[in-house]
Order: C-alpha cells, then sequence, then structure tokens
C-alpha cells in the first residue's frame, strides 16, 4: 500500500470515517471516549481539507454537534459548551503528512534508536509509545531527537527539538527525515503536526519532506 493509501487507513481509523463526504462530516467514534496513544481521552478530534472536514466527537454528542450547523465555523463556536468544556477554545494547527520525497541529506551519523525508558533519553522524549531516535554528540549526550505517536497501526505522528546549542545545523531536519523513513518500513505512514504561529516547525517539516498542502488538525484541549 502506499503512502497516500496508508493515510486514509490511519485516518479512517483515528476519526471513524475518512474521506469527507462534503464540507463538513460529523462521525462518532468510540476512540474519544477511550485514552490515545499517551494515556489521554482527546474528546474531540478532526481534519480538514481544501476539499472538507471529518470531525470526530463521542457517539452520543453525534447529533447535538450535527445539529449545531453545517459548517465548520459555526460548529467550532458550540463545540466546548456540548463537549462539556465552555471555557475550551477549538482549536487548528497544520496538518502535513511524508508524501516520501524526504530530504535527500542522508540519515544522520550520530542517531541512534533508543527505547524511552533509556537514561540517555530526556523526558520530553520518554512519554512517547514507541523508540526514539537521538542525536548524540561525541559523549554520548543527548543533543536533538524525534519521538514517534503511533496512534495505530497506519499513522505515527512525529515531535521533534533539538538543543539550543545545535540549532541551526540541520539535525532536526535529518532526523525527522530519517524517522519518517523508518515509519515507512514498518507499514505506516509519518505525519507532522505544529501550530500556525510555530515557523521554526514549519521550516523543519517542509525540508524534511512533509509539505504544506493546505490541511488541518481540529480540536479542543484535552480533558483534565
Amino acid at each position: 500500500m502506499d503512502l497516500a493509501g496508508r493515510l486514509e487507513r490511519h485516518l479512517a481509523t483515528w476519526l471513524g470515517a475518512w474521506p469527507p463526504s462534503g464540507p463538513l462530516t460529523v462521525v462518532g467514534s468510540e476512540r474519544r471516549t477511550r485514552p490515545g496513544w499517551d494515556g489521554t481521552v482527546y474528546p474531540v478530534a478532526g481534519v480538514a481539507t481544501p476539499d472538507g472536514a471529518v470531525l470526530s466527537v463521542p457517539p452520543d454528542l453525534v447529533e447535538a454537534v450535527r445539529a449545531a450547523g453545517d459548517d465548520l465555523d459555526t460548529v467550532a463556536a458550540a463545540l466546548p459548551g456540548l463537549a462539556g468544556r465552555p471555557d475550551a477554545r477549538f482549536g487548528r494547527g497544520v496538518f502535513r503528512w511524508c508524501h516520501g520525497l524526504l530530504d535527500p541529506a542522508g540519515d544522520d551519523a550520530d542517531a541512534v534508536w533508543l527505547p524511552p525508558g533509556d537514561e540517555r533519553v530526556p523526558p520530553w522524549l520518554a512519554v512517547f509509545n514507541g523508540d526514539v531516535l537521538v542525536h548524540l554528540d561525541e559523549h554520548g549526550r543527548y543533543g536533538a531527537g524525534v519521538g514517534r505517536k503511533r496512534h495505530d497501526d497506519w499513522g505515527q505522528e512525529l515531535s521533534v527539538a533539538t538543543a539550543e546549542h545545535l540549532r541551526g545545523r540541520g539535525l532536526a531536519r535529518r532526523l525527522v527525515a530519517q524517522a519518517a523513513r523508518r515509519v515507512a518500513e514498518e507499514g505506516a505512514v509519518a505525519t507532522y503536526l505544529h501550530a500556525t504561529s510555530n515557523t521554526a516547525s514549519a521550516h523543519v517539516a517542509q525540508a524534511a519532506g512533509f509539505p504544506d498542502t493546505g490541511w488541518w488538525v481540529l480540536g479542543l484541549p484535552t480533558a483534565s
């Protein structure tokens, strides 16, 4: 199965339906009531493309959400109250996925795959539910890393960070591309999400081979 096919399977599994059947497709999924990759319940999730959006909510909220309106902006305004989070704010972030044209610079020779529990892995990487890719300096100390959120058999979301003293050397770009190749070898597709204001993350994603195609990830803050 090609990467586009894996992405479709991932989104259908993660959201409950894919692709959108119109400007706004509201679906109910039991995944909105169960812990996600990190043990947290995410009551609202969605992905929007220029052609339409799929919004996934708990099954018992489907009819109320559909009745709230026919377009995403109207429904987004009503969602916090409907989901029992009146103080929450519906949010959008950039959704990117690996199309296969990855950074050709090659793998980072100083990067190794480690289990999250390895003592060399910093706390922010230790929470991920798959092996992490870590750049180590000549003394074996952490300098940069990529974590994988394994949402299902078809999709793995990548997150990257670089120690301040090593920024500007292309480490993040190479690590993201290297991790995406590993994800593809495992039969899944790599995704990359970031806030619209995070220009540094946007540059890393674009350079690594994750183009911005006008897709958005949708959701509410996680339940406390």
